[in-house]
């Protein structure tokens, strides 16, 4: 009997790497950074196809795509191909371990790194310390005596042997007071030597399929070798041994094809003692048997109204593919999401031979893959992209490629958001900060990304920000004494003074939350990160605007909007006041200016005086009333001048020292005593003015 082992193959990091090799072959010249896996069959198939291993960045033909092979590389590696085409390949596993690395190292501490320091992964972590790691392989290397007094970082090979790590580390804290254990160990290869080593022991006979220069068929060879003294490490159906048994363990390393696999079993067949069919020998060893927890590929052959049958493809039972196990979508029918002949893939739940029923779900396998692919992106760092579906005791939940990731409340913005349920709904990127993996569930920050992108803005903000720069910006917040405007990373104040040049008593007045304004820098202080705004605009300073509209002797109508003792205000334009001085209220003099003005009328005053500067300017309404008077007697003067001579003459003049006679000629009148001498009688008058020389002092108060 011939059992293979279910974790036997490709791992994922592997699987993604080779995907990758072959996906870039097809867009044009490519070459590895040493040889992308530890299998000299793959490698050879790629160099049939033109791939090369190169093991310099230099050796690479500059035409070649560089690809960095699964196990990683240095970080020096990465400065080296700046200028060049490349493909990160790297394990997202390994991509980790050199996370953690460069953060203890940068932060002072002395990193040992357990595995073989010849092997390419350990050499790529530590091209992330400096090449300064202390490499441990085995229980009885001695740890560097000038660790104890330092802060030490610990991590692993993805495929060093748990047991050995463990004992490793025991004597590393022996030696080391301050230690910060990292198991790095892949879960992947936990799985496998776990399952190799279960095997083995059930095993009369245990082959190891596999590169020899691979560490991890090593490490699956070493773990079977313990429990199974026949056991043997073969690259190919050529190097199986000749020998027969009865119970045949199969296993294979993570950088092991799935077709050579296959290759093995069945030329083992040729061994056996019966002749049972390859078809047989095949679903015995496991290839063609299907287990709960399998993921197989299979052919519609019938779709029913709330099932689907799958031919899962030699093996003797059709799977039963539940509706509801289709989609999670309830509206749709299995007809709309698959029609016979389709190739699908399917995931099984149960096998129950004694009811030749097979149970399949689509939807788990869905998920499955989803959290992989969270899983992945978690361990390499990548931001993921989701809709928030629903809000939680706590925080949010975002759908991403099937999975439900937890954001909790303050993680979910920037800013505290007091409804979350005002977040269900929008697209978000976020970063996986926690991950389960036993109880399969994930935590993300929406907020981890908005601060690392709003520190960049910030840091690219005052790298170039000036005084009298202009930015536009958006309003955030509103304040008492002004509003805070978003610049692009870095919030400005503009204060209530520079929201208006009329009198406010809030910003509401003038602006309000997402509002965008055009402002400029008016104060900087780059220590305490402070930016000040300026958002009024010269042209619309009111002042400016009355200096061009208006000069001395202009006549203007305006409204009285504060009394004095002194005098009275009054509005020429909003915010632009003259004062009228008390002695230029009226042509008389006047007690108090409430005398002849009240608030609110509205009169028309001479602009008598004006500085500018000063914002300052004097009105005059007595002015108007003696240009009227004056205006008026003008008037009368120029009638009388106009009106004719008749029976009484008025002879006088102008001067005041000439005696003015005043001449009457009358004509005789019609009396009885006609024919009698008339009696003329002139009179003479002299008229002389009164001399009222008294002036009145003019007060002038200046306009505030």
């Amino acid at each position: 009997m011939i059992t293979t082992a279910r974790t036997a193959g490709f791992c994922y990091g592997v699987r993604r790497a080779v995907d990758g090799v072959y996906k870039e072959l097809e867009r044009g010249k490519t070459a590895t950074l040493g040889p992308v896996i530890h299998n000299p069959q793959v490698i050879a198939d790629l160099e049939s196809r033109g791939v090369y291993a190169y093991d310099s960045v230099s050796e690479i033909p500059a035409d070649c795509k560089v690809l960095i092979r699964a196990h990683g590389v240095g970080k020096a590696v990465y400065d080296e191909l700046k200028n060049r085409d490349f493909v990160d390949l790297t394990c997202p596993n390994v991509k980790k371990i050199h996370k953690i690395v460069e953060k203890y190292y940068n932060d002072g501490y002395k990193i040992i790194i357990v595995g073989d320091k010849n092997h390419p992964e350990v050499i790529g972590i530590n091209g992330w310390c400096g090449n300064s790691a202390a490499v441990i392989n085995s229980e009885n290397d001695e740890i560097p005596r000038n660790l104890a007094e330092n802060d030490v970082c610990v991590v692993a090979q993805t495929t060093i042997n748990k047991e050995k790590f463990g004992n490793i580390v025991q004597n590393i804290k022996k030696t080391c007071k301050s230690t910060l254990i990292f198991d790095t160990i892949c879960i992947a290869t936990r799985d496998r030597q776990a399952e190799a080593d279960s095997l083995s022991r059930d095993s009369d006979m245990m082959i190891v399929i596999g590169g020899r220069e691979s560490s991890n068929t090593r490490k699956l060879f070493e773990i079977a070798k313990k429990n199974c003294p026949e056991t043997f490490l073969v690259e190919t159906a050529e190097d199986i041994p000749q020998k027969r048994y009865n119970k045949i363990g199969i296993t294979a390393g993570a950088s092991t094809p799935r077709r050579f696999i296959e290759e093995v079993v069945k030329a083992m067949s040729e061994n056996l003692q019966n002749e049972e069919s390859f078809a047989e020998l095949f679903e015995k060893a496991g290839l063609m048997a299907l287990n709960n927890g399998d993921i197989v590929d299979g052919t519609v052959v019938e779709v029913r109204n709330n099932e689907v049958i799958v031919d899962l493809g030699g093996f003797k039972y059709n799977g039963q593919l539940a509706a509801d196990q289709l989609t999670d979508d309830p509206a749709l029918k299995p007809s709309d999401v698959v029609k016979e002949g389709d190739t699908i893939k399917v995931y099984v739940v149960g096998v129950n031979d004694a009811e030749g029923k097979v149970v399949l779900s689509r939807k788990k396998l869905v998920a499955m893959e989803s959290w992989n692919k969270i899983k992945a992106a978690y361990e390499a760092g990548e931001v993921l992209e989701g809709k928030i579906i629903r809000a939680v005791k706590g925080g949010v939940l975002a759908l991403c490629d099937g999975c439900q990731v937890f954001v909790p409340a303050r993680q979910a913005a920037e800013r505290f958001v007091q409804d979350l349920q005002t977040l269900v709904g929008t697209n978000v990127k976020f970063r996986i900060i926690e991950l389960d993996d036993r109880r399969k569930r994930v935590v993300g920050s929406v907020r981890a990304l908005l601060e690392e992108a709003r520190k960049e803005r910030e840091e690219k903000f005052w790298s170039g920000v000036e005084l009298d720069k202009k930015y536009t910006g958006t309003v955030k917040s509103l304040t008492s004494f002004g509003a805070f405007v978003d610049l692009g990373g870095v919030d400005g104040l503009v204060h209530i003074s520079e929201l208006s040049w009329n009198k406010i008593k809030h910003p509401s007045e003038v602006v309000k939350e997402g509002d965008v304004l055009e402002v400029y820098i008016k104060d900087i202080n780059e220590e305490k990160k402070k930016i000040s705004l300026g958002y009024k605009k010269a042209e619309d300073n009111p002042w400016l605007i009355a200096q061009n509209k208006y000069k001395v002797g202009d006549v203007v109508k305006c409204k009285i909007v504060r009394l004095m003792p002194f005098g009275a205000f009054a509005e020429i334009i909003p915010t632009v006041d003259g004062l009228i001085h008390i002695s230029q209220i009226a042509d008389r003099r006047i007690g108090k200016p409430e005398d002849v003005l009240s608030i609110g009328d509205e009169v028309e005053a001479m602009i008598t005086d004006v500085d500018w500067e000063a914002k300052k300017i004097s009105l005059s309404i007595r002015a108007l009333i003696q240009a009227a008077a004056a205006e008026e007697a003008a008037k009368a003067e120029e009638e009388a001048a106009d009106e004719p001579i008749g029976e009484e003459t008025l002879v006088y003049s102008t001067d005041p020292e000439v005696e003015v006679e005043e001449q009457y000629e009358e004509e005789p009148a019609e009396t009885e005593n006609a024919g009698e001498e008339p009696d003329n009688t002139a009179e003479t008058a002299s008229d002389e003015p009164e001399d009222s020389s008294a002036e009145e002092a003019a007060q002038t108060e200046d306009n505030e």
